[in-house]
């Protein structure tokens, strides 16, 4: 009888256990209510900003900064991005910036993926190789926008080599560090049921690996921006067009504060727009598919 008990006991907790496996693997698919998205994700960024524009406009009013020349006023900065909107300009400045970087993106993508899978799989490889990405990780980009000037002149070519040393190492020690935290587990799992070499690396590695993957990309897109950015700024050419970069070095050319920040505002929108447009969602619902993120 004490048998019999104990085995209905044993059913019952495995039947929980999988009961509660099955509701963390189960995506919510319940919207959230709009007043739960306006007071909780565009409020609050939109108090912050306005929160800066009030203390910017306090520093002019209040003449606690009384030279244009070193801080403009709101209105000044607007009234220069107005104009570049009626000139038909001000697309131009972001489309050059936006394609090179997200064309370069997508190339140190292609060649960082599988380099890390390489490392990943060959620990001789990853020995010689690993320390140096991780190096060239923490090197500054504006540093190979001279040697990639002189290699390959002032071209497109120089702004996506720059591109490409700043994101591939990101990119790769992204997915590297995903690998490295996938449990053996699956791979034994993997092996047991004919999943090896090609096969396990598509089916097991790179889907276990993706939370760590997708912190990769966010970084690596945050690094070739910022390494497009030095490289307008250092190397400007007429033949180049004018992207971002090179609006903020004729603004400085031109002791033109007010032009100055505009192309930081835009540098700084295009950056975060794009982060909260690919990469904030596709890291939300990556994490919330793995149980990993709760939907409130």
């Amino acid at each position: 009888m004490a048998s019999t008990d104990t085995t209905s006991k044993d059913a019952g907790d495995l039947a929980g256990l999988e009961a509660g496996l099955d509701a963390l693997e189960t995506v919510q698919t319940t919207r959230t209510p709009l007043r739960q998205t306006l007071t909780q994700k565009i409020l609050p960024p939109v108090v912050a900003v306005a929160l800066v524009l009030t203390v910017w406009q306090s520093l002019i009013t209040f003449r606690i900064v009384d030279d244009p020349t070193k801080l403009p006023a709101p209105a000044d900065v607007w009234h220069v991005l107005e104009k570049a909107w009626l000139q038909g300009e001000l697309l131009g400045y972001i489309w050059t910036s936006v394609s090179r970087g997200l064309l370069g993106f997508c190339l140190a993508l292609v060649i960082a993926t599988p380099l890390s899978l390489l490392l990943a799989r060959v620990r001789l490889i990853r020995a010689a190789i690993g320390p140096i990405l991780s190096g060239l990780q923490s090197l500054p980009s504006v540093a190979w926008v001279p040697p990639a000037v002189i290699w390959l002149g002032l071209n497109n070519q120089m702004m996506y080599a720059v591109i490409l040393l700043g994101a591939v190492p990101s990119i790769a020690n992204g997915l590297l560090s995903g690998v490295d935290q996938v449990p053996p587990l699956f791979q034994r799992a993997g092996r047991t049921l004919g999943a090896t070499g090609l096969k396990a690396t598509w089916h097991i590695t790179l889907p276990a690996a993706l939370p760590g993957y997708v912190a990769g990309l966010k970084q690596g897109w945050a690094f070739s921006w910022r390494s497009l950015m030095a490289a307008e700024i250092i190397a400007s050419f007429p033949d180049l067009g004018v992207g971002l970069g090179q609006l903020l070095e004729n603004g400085r050319n031109a002791s033109d504060m007010a032009m100055v920040f505009e192309a930081i505002l835009l540098i700084l929108t295009v950056g975060i727009a794009v982060d909260l447009l690919i990469f904030s969602p596709l890291e939300r619902r990556v994490l919330r598919t793995r149980g990993l993120l709760v939907k409130s």
